[in-house]
């Protein structure tokens, strides 16, 4: 993608309301196998989202899907809640804000436009649970670390806060990556 394109692309991204990003090469991504199997002996949403583990390709096509890429946009979003419950809508409304954004990409003619989500799916109050009984195949779309990046690492390079949270009160970091090209 050409430098002189990035300002369109940044005015959709505020225009949704995505002010705090960054431009990256997606080689830069730190892809790690340790980060799958934290999906999978971890997560209570392995296996049972349709859009996790082990319904993504393996850690190596992981890799390679990014590396089919020279443009990605890494999104950070801040938020705090005093509620775990609070946390699923929020993550919901801005996964589908994301979501939007892709979609105006897509339509702006960047074909190849594709969200990493900054959370799990949960489009549907119940996943079907596999692909191909998904209700919404066209809007699901796996996290970071269903690809198996490491999120930390990956975004301390781009000097980027993140940390384990102790309690919901804590402002949450997180993350993105919206690929263009």
């Amino acid at each position: 993608m050409r430098h002189d394109q990035r300002p369109i692309l940044e005015a959709l991204l505020q225009g949704h309301g995505f002010r705090d990003f960054r431009w990256i090469d997606p080689k830069e991504i730190i892809v790690s196998r340790w980060v799958r199997l934290k999906c999978q002996f971890g997560c209570n949403e392995y296996g049972r989202n349709a859009s996790c583990p082990p319904h993504l390709p393996d850690v190596a096509e992981c890799r390679a899907f990014f590396d089919e890429y020279s443009t990605a946009i890494l999104i950070h979003v801040r938020k705090s809640v005093q509620t775990p419950e609070a946390r699923k809508p929020w993550s919901r409304q801005t996964n589908r804000k994301l979501l939007k954004l892709e979609r105006d990409l897509f339509l702006s003619g960047y074909h190849k436009a594709f969200l990493l989500a900054m959370a799990s799916c949960e489009l549907c109050a119940q996943c079907a649970g596999s692909e191909s009984l998904c209700k919404n195949p066209q809007s699901a779309r796996p996290t970071p670390e269903g690809m198996a990046v490491d999120v930390f690492s990956t975004v301390r390079r781009f000097d980027y806060p993140i940390e384990v949270l102790a309690d919901y009160s804590q402002t949450m970091n997180r993350y993105a990556f919206l690929f263009v090209e």
